[in-house]
């Protein structure tokens, strides 16, 4: 699955311990609801407030004189330009995608209402404070006057969006806490009632690294004397667009947005920058609950006293093949720890995990506005970005890190990468480590910093965290190749300008095959000279000695390499999953030499097969390709596409492109990796320069849907028109919302 239904706040969203109704989490489709007088009046004085001013790209740019305005212009531009999408998340979000995309989902929407239901975010809507409400109001009535203005939009499922539903999709995170549940073994667990012993929950694999990069550059290593920002997360194509909010309240944010939301979430100011790599502390634990059952009811044990297990009802309604509507309904298990989630050894695991939705979105739009290190210090003081690590810059030369957000604390005497015992209260978490307790970075001497979702004891070279100095639950991923690559750019680099910074981010060594081709040169040396694969192999591995190794789109040894590293991949995952390896690092120090040459047999066949040759250039293989605007990508090698040099995050490449949607095609067509990238310079004047997969608008029949994809595919960049003068000599359109 793509972002679109696998990024999921991080969020819980009511008391665990209270009475919860079967309905509280499922309820029928919305019937779409013509506007009041009062209503429909509202939002045209909102709309003739706003401005939105399309530029040649067709970024909106939403001026307002509120806040609020802002945010009302700028969920109506999202709208205008992907509604699917934006629906498509608080669907997700609220756990009614069973609802429209039947019964095979509910275990999704099971995962989801375990953790949100509405009456919860409703209450916690009422007690936000009103500047927070006046923009949750904006936000739904900006979606709301969309859908009454575009009445040939049929949605999906919600025909009129509340204030409150914005809590449910408060952080944006790329890291995906809540997937951290396995749905197969909640529905082995709710769906059969069986008790089967699984392992720890795996960290760090995945078929394209679903992180980002991140670097920070001082203004003693710039050019100019100004701090410099490299914006470069790696998520799925489409899953955020570029877009621009201001206000005559001090709002003037430019970056990625994820559909729905109404916060800039990596991004910057004209004062501050601040980019979000995932992989910080470990944040969600599970606890072994030991249970037992008598006359009907389920008890755990906590310390001395058994608990009784609370038991909810969850109605999970589906769509049916027939479209008509259908339900089930599960009991659902909780503990004060959490849901239960699966069993393991004949004991219930719980899964504790952040439950701050309003402090979430506090943090997640404050840090917007702030305009110096302080006031963005102040911000990640809320402590509610669960998944990410964040890297910061800003206009008055400050550079910083901060490696995670919300670590809870614990006693370091247990592993916390596995179950714990949830009987023992010694395990019980002691509250929030505050942010000076936690790995951070500030002006380090190196005069850089870097997070490529690795671990923080490289991020500034000899500034760098040390390793002993921390408990290991501060911490979640290891090095990994692109952190060696990043470390390699940067150690040594001075007078950085927009441009250099763009060329290190897209360095084409891949670092990953550094120890990878000379084994593999070892091994074919070490063959007998009679050994039939002597002569079979000899042209692919004098083309792999004499490659330098960098790719390109002329460059026959990536293909080779590639095909190669992928082969062992595929054939040694599970392997690396059960010693909790990352798996380009088992296939480096774990295989043999006959494993390592059959594999190289493998691609040289595969390549030949599909190419009629394995001597075919990278770039006839790897492309960008966009022909529709659907959440499920699909792909075909008889239409137009852009070859792409750049390739997987997993061998090292700093710029990533990665293929997740199963391959249907002979070319690899990336679907993950660089989506929206942007270089900042903090000067008296912001410069920046940005691409965006694709293009911002995903209608087909746009000229924005592909305009900068060959720009892309090249690692070209546009200006950014960050202010008003810029904008309007090279506007495209300028209107008010409905107009």
């Amino acid at each position: 699955m793509i972002d679109t239904r696998r990024i999921l706040p991080t969020i819980l969203a009511a008391a665990l311990g209270a009475a919860v109704p079967a309905m509280a989490f499922g309820a029928a489709p919305a019937v779409q609801q013509a506007p009041g007088k009062a209503e429909l009046a509202r939002w045209k004085k909102t709309a003739a407030r706003v401005t939105i001013m399309r530029d040649k790209w067709g970024i909106p740019h939403v001026f307002g004189k509120r806040d609020a305005d802002a945010v009302f212009g700028l969920l109506y531009a999202q709208a205008e330009d992907d509604f699917n999408r934006v629906e498509l998340n608080y669907i997700n979000a609220m756990g009614r995608l069973a609802e429209v995309e039947g019964e095979k989902e509910v275990w999704r929407d099971l995962r989801m209402k375990m953790y949100i239901q509405p009456a919860g975010m409703q209450a916690k809507y009422a007690a936000s404070p009103a500047w927070l409400k006046e923009l949750m109001n904006a936000f739904a009535d900006g979606l709301n006057y969309y859908l009454h203005t575009h009445p040939e939009v049929k949605p999906k499922l919600i025909t009129r969006f509340e204030p409150w539903m914005a809590l449910s999709f408060s952080e944006g995170s790329i890291g995906g806490d809540i997937e951290s549940i396995d749905l197969k073994e909640l529905e082995r667990f709710y769906g059969k009632n069986t008790q089967v012993a699984t392992a720890a929950r795996d960290k760090g694999f995945d078929a394209e690294p679903r992180g980002s990069n991140g670097f920070a550059i001082a203004p003693k290593l710039s050019s100019t004397g100004n701090a410099l920002l490299l914006i470069n997360p790696h998520t799925s194509f489409y899953f955020r667009p570029e877009v621009h909010m201001v206000s005559e309240q001090g709002l003037n944010a430019y970056g990625a947005v994820t559909w729905g939301q109404f916060f800039i979430y990596q991004g910057f100011n004209e004062k501050t920058g601040w980019m979000h790599t995932s992989g910080g502390g470990d944040v969600i634990d599970e606890y072994l609950e030991t249970v037992v059952e008598r006359d009907g009811k389920f008890f755990y044990k906590y310390g001395k006293e058994e608990r009784p297990v609370r038991a909810a009802p969850v109605t999970l309604p589906y769509k049916t093949p027939s479209g008509a509507m259908a339900s089930k309904t599960i009991t659902a298990y909780f503990t004060h720890h959490g849901p239960i989630v699966r069993a393991v050894d004949g004991k219930w695991v719980a899964v504790k995990m952040m439950d701050e939705p309003l402090k979430a979105l506090t943090q997640s739009y404050s840090r917007t506005k702030a305009r110096d290190y302080n006031a963005f210090y102040k911000a990640m003081e809320l402590r509610t970005n669960s998944s990410n690590n964040t890297v910061y810059a800003d206009a008055k030369g400050n550079i910083a890190y901060f490696h995670g957000n919300f670590i809870p604390k614990r006693d370091p005497k247990f592993d916390w990468t596995k179950p714990v015992d949830g009987s023992t209260p010694a395990t019980e978490w002691q509250g929030l480590h505050a942010i000076k307790d936690t790995i951070t970075l500030f002006n380090p001497a190196s005069g850089y910093i870097s997070n490529t979702n690795n671990w923080p004891f490289s991020s500034s070279g000899a500034s760098s965290p040390k390793r002993e100095a921390w408990p290991d639950y501060m911490w979640s991923l290891p090095e990994n190749a692109r952190g060696r690559h990043a470390e390699r750019v940067l150690k040594d680099a001075k007078g950085f300008t927009l441009d250099s910074l763009i060329a290190a981010a897209y360095d084409s060594h891949l670092t990953a095959f550094e120890p990878l081709v000379p084994q593999l040169l070892k091994d074919y040396e070490a063959l007998p000279a009679d050994d039939p694969r002597k002569a079979a192999l000899a042209e692919q591995v004098a083309s792999l000695r004499g490659w330098d190794l960098r790719y390109g789109v002329a460059s026959v040894p990536t293909s080779l390499a590639i095909y190669w590293g992928q082969d062992m991949v595929a054939k040694n995952a599970p392997r690396a999953r059960a010693q909790g390896t990352p798996v380009v690092d088992f296939i480096t120090h774990s295989l043999n030499a006959e494993e390592r040459l059959a594999s190289l047999q493998r691609a040289s066949e595969k390549l030949t097969s599909d190419f009629g040759t394995w001597k075919t250039p990278w770039g006839e293989i790897n492309r960008f390709q966009r022909i529709s605007g659907d959440v499920d990508q699909q792909y075909d090698d008889s239409k137009p596409s852009f070859p792409v040099g750049f390739a997987s995050a997993n061998w090292g490449s700093l710029a990533s492109f990665g293929m997740v949607a199963k391959q249907k095609t002979r070319r690899i067509y990336g679907d993950r990796g660089n989506s929206f990238v942007a270089v900042v310079e903090f000067g008296p004047r912001v410069r920046a320069k940005s691409i965006l997969a694709g293009g911002n608008s995903n209608n087909p029949a746009s000229k924005h849907f592909a305009d900068q994809a060959e720009m892309y595919s090249r690692g070209e960049f546009k200006d950014v028109l960050f202010y008003k003068e810029d904008i309007e000599k090279h506007l495209e359109r300028k209107y008010h919302p409905g107009m």
